[in-house]
């Protein structure tokens, strides 16, 4: 397995749309796998495969405190989805930011599993979250665009400064004390 690099907002290949997978191969399996890899190391609760400038429709998941139940969905859909809830979401595009965002409390998802079984389930609270906001990646969507624009626009150039200061510190030609 290997650990993917994590596009960082405001990289415009996070707008672009997966397509569906056709078949779950083992290139797909693959990715899975080096997907919960990145997630469990970056660490995160979620990442879609936008996110590691793959533009196919795989998600994964674990919102388990041991990180022992992981959950992948290739090519989600949300069949149905109920009642209102507000949360501080963070995503590993948009690192160190926080903010609540409103999304449906309840859903049910269809997707297939890792081997490819088409399969349905229903999630509430922190998972139900989760999978809108995963899937939302999948569509181009971040969940900053749920923000004002001028929170965007302070938090886009706020990673753009630090992305700046990396870049210096990186090639040596300024010291960190």
């Amino acid at each position: 397995m290997a650990i993917l690099d994590i596009l960082h907002f405001p990289d415009p290949r996070l707008r672009n749309k997966a397509k569906p997978v056709p078949e779950v191969d083992d290139s797909v399996r693959r990715l899975v796998d080096d997907m919960f890899e990145t997630m469990y190391e970056a660490p995160g609760i979620g990442l879609a495969a936008t996110q590691v400038n793959a533009t196919k429709r795989v998600v994964v998941i674990d919102i388990s405190e041991e990180k022992n139940e992981p959950l992948c969905l290739v090519n989600p859909e949300i069949a149905a989805r109920e009642g209102e809830e507000k949360m501080e979401e963070g995503c590993l595009s948009v690192p160190g930011i926080y903010e609540p965002v409103t999304r449906a409390s309840w859903v049910r998802v269809r997707a297939l599993n890792r081997d490819g079984e088409a399969f349905e389930m229903e999630a509430d609270d922190l998972l139900a979250v989760c999978i809108q906001h995963e899937i939302d990646h999948l569509d181009g969507k971040l969940f900053v665009d749920y923000l004002s624009s001028l929170k965007r626009q302070r938090i886009r150039k706020r990673l753009e400064k630090e992305s700046r200061q990396k870049a210096v510190d990186a090639d040596g030609s300024h010291q960190v004390i």
